[in-house]
């Protein structure tokens, strides 16, 4: 068979060639915008995000790291802000007719008066227009907020807005062609990786500190709704809040926020900062929204102990226990309950209490979630649709003695003065705990006077004979109790004292 053979003038296919390269990264382009494009909001700030994280050789830095220094300090700034307070003692007999008749009004000066209180702070610019990230606690209450730049140029401040939860804040100053730092990952940090603090303690200048991260993932520490830290033993001191932690490559990787004390009131070597792709979350939505709106599922939870997770027929803890559900919100409108275990959030598994709660947080309100639950000694799945977290938080005498593992807990019935007392709900039901021996096995675990024991051993209560018949028969085996405190639940699980 003959073959035939198409020629092609060399010409013709080079111009062939050149248009379709042309095209092809025309597309490319368009591709690239669009994957990016915001279809609602106000535009996120202009940030310069860190295209390189790879680990950096300490061998690079023989002579110092100032190289890592220099660039980065112009880019975090001193915030100083005022408010008026009132300080004094208020008196009001100085007022009383009576009293003035015979002193007049020489005692005046010790009513309250306003006072200008000040406090220092700093932040870190993150786009070069004047955005700059800081904490809510630098500039919560001021009436006015200054910004001073390392040149000692100063300006006032715009208070963006703000997100207490994380204690975050957004700041704008009227300036351009601001240093910045790019922001990093912070999810990439390591135990052992080496960062600096960078700050402005004490009001004496631009302070750099140097330390390792000696954890990630920290939360329960009290300090703030929403806690991921990371920890660092570099020095944070006063001031040092709101300012920059910093990697090798001088990329942004969190918002120095808290240190502990010790009770000292100095640094002891640890040290929390916020991580940089929660602050870069919440601060894309308070530039695009005015305010941080989360996913709300309308439960309370709580940590899987081993002994809770014995109780409930968990091979391992894991998860993050039910302990409460709201009515009328989508955990209960999904048919979640109490006692139930959620093991994984779309797919992936839930590690704790606080995992659960960050990430339903950092989901948006109309989002389709999928758990997978354990309840009975077996798993299900459910799908919830996420409702928005509500502005306003929702709350969740010697008596008779108990015995076997719960022996020393005195509890009393659960009267409505004493419930209105315990600022607990209508309808409440179970036994008040009026007393605790401090020798008692329960004297260690979380059980306090005026708890309510709404459950023993998953049976409800709401007296005293039906806490008794629940208790019996458990001796010396290990008690699950469901506590109600201030209008919260959640489990407690007692160990018989050895």
């Amino acid at each position: 068979m003959k073959s035939s053979i198409l020629h092609i003038p060399r010409w013709v296919a080079t111009v062939v060639l050149l248009a379709a390269l042309v095209g092809g990264g025309v597309l490319a382009i368009g591709l690239r915008n669009w994957s990016g494009h915001e279809v609602y909001g106000a535009p996120s700030p202009d940030v310069t995000l860190a295209r390189n994280t790879a680990p950096v050789s300490l061998a690079n830095f023989s002579n110092g790291f100032a190289a890592v220094l220099k660039p980065a300090l112009p880019a975090v700034v001193n915030i100083h802000t005022s408010k008026i307070v009132k300080q004094g003692q208020n008196m009001p007999f100085f007022n009383d007719p009576f009293f003035q008749q015979f002193f007049g009004n020489q005692f005046g000066q010790m009513q309250p008066r306003p006072q200008r209180e000040h406090s220092l702070g700093s932040g870190v610019i993150v786009t070069s227009d004047g955005t700059i990230l800081t904490n809510n606690h630098v500039i919560d209450g001021a009436s006015d907020i200054k910004v001073q730049l390392s040149d000692k140029r100063e300006f006032n401040a715009k208070l963006v807005g703000t997100d207490p939860r994380t204690d975050i804040a957004v700041l704008k100053i009227d300036a351009t062609g601001l240093p910045t730092l790019a922001l990093g990952d912070s999810s990439r940090l390591q135990v052992g990786d080496v960062i600096f603090a960078i700050g402005d303690p004490f009001g004496v200048g631009e302070t750099a500190t140097m330390g390792i991260v000696s954890a990630t993932r920290r939360s329960g520490l009290g300090i703030e709704n929403y806690e991921d830290f990371i920890q660092t033993d570099a020095p944070i001191n006063p001031g040092n809040s709101g300012g920059a932690m910093i990697d090798l490559h001088g990329n942004l990787i969190g918002i120095n926020t808290a240190i502990e004390t010790g009770g000292g009131g100095g640094n002891v070597g640890i040290g929390f900062a916020i991580p940089i792709n929660m602050a870069h979350s919440v601060m894309d939505q308070i530039v695009s929204h005015g305010k941080v709106v989360r996913g709300y599922l309308g439960l309370v939870p709580q940590d899987v102990t081993p002994q809770i997770a014995k109780q409930f027929g968990l091979s391992e803890p894991r998860g993050a226990l039910i302990a409460e559900v709201s009515p009328d919100t989508p955990a209960s409108r999904a048919g979640l309950k109490r006692g139930d275990v959620i093991l994984k959030l779309n797919g992936e598994p839930v590690n704790s209490d606080n995992d659960l709660r960050l990430r339903i947080s950092q989901s948006a309100p109309g989002t389709n979630v999928k758990l997978e639950i354990w309840r009975d000694g077996k798993t299900q799945d459910v799908n919830v649709l996420l409702g928005q977290f509500p502005e306003k938080v929702e709350n969740a005498s010697s008596g008779e003695n108990s015995e076997g593992a719960l022996e020393g807990i005195h509890v009393q019935e659960l009267t409505s003065d004493i419930a209105e007392q315990l600022n607990l709900p209508a309808g409440t039901h179970g036994v008040v705990v009026s007393d605790i021996d401090p020798v008692s096995s329960a004297s260690s675990d979380d059980v306090q006077r005026g708890d309510v024991i709404q459950e023993v051993n998953r049976k409800p209560v709401s007296s005293i004979e039906q806490y008794k018949q629940a208790l019996a028969g458990a001796d010396d085996k290990p008690v699950l109790l469901l506590v109600n405190r201030g209008g919260t639940t959640h489990y407690v699980d007692v160990e018989p004292a050895k």
